[in-house]
């Protein structure tokens, strides 16, 4: 092998490898932030006060988390959780089928950008229609919500953050 086969091999795609870690940390963080407040050991509750704060800074409703070890609630709502688990969904689909498919949506421009749109206003309608009243939270409700949400945002960006297979073969 070459020298320039071997950093080709060894090249690390950044910006891949960041959303990656976030994912990690929004699929894991909000249901074991109540076991670690729930824990009593100091800096196991540290860690779950940073995964709270986070949680009240991203999710409209944090209070209204499962509740997973009472008193302690899941660091977001359960629309949130959806929308993070429609992304986790996308994230494998990417990593099985390499960004090949009729269904990533980034492939189609300004349409694929207005269709995703489209879909990712599943969440804030439902929340809008929660706040007008016209019914009220419940999570088999919002969850399918943030689902289609996140389905939507994951099918757009992961080929445009997950792009390594093709930079690498080319």
């Amino acid at each position: 092998m070459t020298g320039v086969a071997i950093r080709k091999e060894l090249q690390v795609n950044w910006v891949s490898w960041i959303a990656d870690f976030l994912l990690v940390g929004m699929v894991f963080g909000p249901p074991i932030a109540p076991f670690l407040a729930a824990s009593g050991v100091s800096l196991l509750g540290g860690i779950a006060d940073i995964i709270y704060f986070m949680g009240n800074h991203v999710c409209p409703q944090p209070t209204l988390g499962l509740d997973l070890a009472p008193p302690f609630v899941m660091a977001v709502c359960m629309r949130c959780y959806g929308t993070v688990t429609g992304l986790l969904i996308t994230r494998l689909l990417y990593g099985v089928t390499g960004g090949k498919g009729f269904y990533w949506l980034n492939q189609y421009g300004l349409g694929g950008a207005a269709l995703t749109s489209v879909l990712m206003m599943a969440y804030p309608l439902e929340l809008a229609a929660q706040v007008f009243g016209w019914w009220n939270f419940n999570n088999y409700v919002v969850t399918p919500f943030g689902l289609i949400t996140g389905l939507a945002w994951g099918l757009f960006t992961m080929p445009i953050l997950h792009d390594w297979q093709r930079r690498t073969n080319s």
